[in-house]
């Protein structure tokens, strides 16, 4: 398929407008569509923000990262949780491929020693979901490859710390063991060491995009793609994008349990996965056949981009259930990690896309 590039700098542009005009506005009773905090959500964000730059290589598009950097690095540090970290993974590819700024490494750092050294673990040394509001005791999530052990590669490649590369891959297998059904390949919500459980079994559909889109980040940043953790992540990413495969709804979206039908199409998810397996097709860990599943998730998440850069149709925060009706009362708002797993959308439809004709909406 040809991607129209100048449809899809233009629906980057009015997403990050959107995010822009909310910070603007200080919108601090958005919760979750908020940039002033340092959260997880804007982590999300952030990282999406840098993708853009680093395709599109917009000087204001550095200029908003480093601006927010400067005005919340001057702040005292936040709790450190699983959450926390998210906003470090940006701010280290800023360091590695864009400004260098002498100030930002003692944060990454600092951030990277507590994440190898001190963060609470499970059983087996698994990063334990911390929050700032709850420890969640031996849990692992499927969210914590994305907002806490991304960073630690990225970081652990930047400064030449290859024990924090080994610990993320470590992290990326151990959560594949307790997570991934073995009967279907789809990825489970969570697990719990203390009650040795996997909580209500949710095939949620954001956790399986969380593993998705990292995955697939993990593997591009890897050096030997080869070595025996690298292979078993790619077992466990074509099991999962297989199951997936099925699943796919005809509007091309996925639903928010994936395998319950009646529960609503959600927009981040799709547009992770979407990101996921078209990046995956491209750098060569999954196979060409995936293409058309990308491809149809993209269109249907682009459809959902309002005139004024929102991204609709996304699920509110979403804690660990205990029952799958947990999941299937979750609100749909705007969010900024919405924006954010768009944002990776769309510049990996710009890095895969023929320049010239043909339309993004297909």
């Amino acid at each position: 398929m040809a991607w129209d590039q100048n449809l899809l700098q233009k629906l980057a542009d009015d997403v990050l407008g959107m995010l822009r005009r909310e910070h603007a506005e200080d919108a601090r009773s958005a919760g979750h569509l908020s940039m002033e905090n340092w959260e997880w959500p804007t982590g999300v964000a952030l990282y999406g923000i840098w993708k853009t730059y680093e395709h599109t290589r917009k000087p204001e598009t550095l200029a908003y990262l480093a601006d927010w950097y400067g005005r919340w690095l001057s702040k005292p540090a936040p709790h450190r949780n699983v959450n926390t970290v998210a906003p470090m993974l940006a701010l280290t590819c800023m360091y590695a491929h864009a400004d260098p700024r002498p100030d930002y490494l003692p944060h990454i750092q600092r951030w990277a020693d507590w994440v190898a050294q001190e963060m609470p673990r499970t059983e087996f040394g698994g990063l334990q979901h911390i929050t700032v509001w709850n420890k969640h005791y031996q849990q692992l999530w499927a969210d914590t490859l994305f907002m806490t052990v991304l960073f630690l590669a990225k970081a652990g490649l930047t400064l030449g710390q290859r024990a924090w590369v080994e610990e993320a891959k470590y992290q990326f297998l151990l959560h594949a063991k307790y997570l991934q059904d073995r009967v279907s390949g789809l990825w489970n919500h969570g697990w719990t060491f203390d009650c040795r459980h996997g909580f209500a079994g949710a095939h949620w559909a954001r956790g399986n995009g969380w593993f998705t889109a990292a995955a697939v980040e993990l593997l591009s940043l890897l050096e030997n793609a080869d070595d025996a953790a690298a292979r078993m992540i790619r077992a466990a990413l074509e099991d999962q994008v297989s199951a997936l495969w099925k699943l796919q709804r005809e509007s091309g979206l996925f639903t928010t349990l994936i395998d319950v039908e009646e529960t609503y199409e959600e927009t981040s998810a799709s547009a992770a996965i979407a990101f996921g397996v078209l990046k995956g097709v491209r750098i060569g860990v999954l196979g060409e056949g995936y293409r058309s599943m990308g491809e149809q998730a993209a269109r249907a998440v682009l459809a959902r981009i309002a005139p004024d850069g929102t991204v609709t149709g996304v699920s509110g925060g979403t804690g660990m259930g205990h029952d799958l009706d947990h999941y299937k009362r979750i609100p749909q708002c705007p969010t900024a990690y919405g924006q954010g797993l768009t944002f990776l959308m769309l510049t990996e439809l710009m890095a895969a896309g023929d320049k010239g004709a043909g339309s993004a909406l297909g």
